[in-house]
């Protein structure tokens, strides 16, 4: 596999990368892009969650869903194993699989799947997403493809680390903007400073262990202070 060509489109993936913005944008955009330089049948990124829960963001066959929903019930598979491990995961063979249970084989087979490629993409120092690559033969992917996944998946962890990270300023700018226009209610109604009308909702997230901004929220949908438990 050439790689010079391919020098120039990551370079190019990298600029739509983060022209992309948004998370799910961004792992589509990997997700296609990685069909077409490994030349595989299928490609998949799976994202962790908050809470460590595993969390299918794109497909490029939605078919592909049980597969991990069966590792996720399961708690074993290769997308577990790649994340627990942290290493790009070769499966040369699917029907020669040991090491996971045998159901699992039989789906991967049966979605006329034979070899796999795994590859872990850290995003603050820890896997916390796979792109996964299927071939229909045993033995789809050489050393280039592995290669070339490598460079994929680095490319892929920055742009999404990116991408999270303005997601979560744009939520907590919205956050803000809820507040805010709760304390106005509070200092209109109640003739309170903003210090005090703040710790009114403080106080109302707190004793109800509840989010700031949802207590927000709700101050602004019903004009009422949320009952306490």
């Amino acid at each position: 596999m050439p790689f010079d060509p391919l020098a120039e489109t990551f370079g190019r993936l990298a600029t739509e990368l983060f022209d992309l913005g948004g998370v799910e944008e961004t792992v589509d955009a990997v997700v296609q892009f990685a069909r077409q330089a490994v030349r595989c049948k299928h490609a998949s990124v799976v994202l962790i969650t908050h809470g460590r829960r595993p969390e299918v963001v794109a497909l490029t066959d939605p078919g592909l869903a049980d597969l991990y929903q069966l590792q996720i019930a399961a708690g074993a598979g290769p997308l577990l194993t790649t994340i627990e491990h942290e290493e790009v995961l070769l499966i040369t063979d699917v029907a020669t699989e040991t090491r996971w249970p045998a159901q699992w084989v039989e789906v991967v087979t049966g979605a006329g799947i034979r070899s796999a490629l795994h590859v872990p993409l850290m995003l603050a120092g820890r896997a916390q997403a796979v792109l996964s690559l299927y071939g229909e033969q045993p033995d789809s992917f050489d050393d280039d493809d592995v290669a070339v996944a490598h460079i994929l998946a680095r490319h892929a962890s920055v742009a999404i680390a990116s991408a999270r990270h303005e997601a979560s300023m744009a939520q907590a700018v919205d956050a803000r903007k809820l507040v805010g226009q709760a304390m106005g209610i509070l200092m209109e109604r109640y003739d309170l400073d903003s210090t005090r009308a703040f710790e009114v909702l403080k106080r109302y997230s707190q004793h109800n262990n509840r989010k700031l901004r949802d207590v927000a929220q709700e101050l602004i949908n019903t004009r009422r202070l949320p009952h306490s438990d």
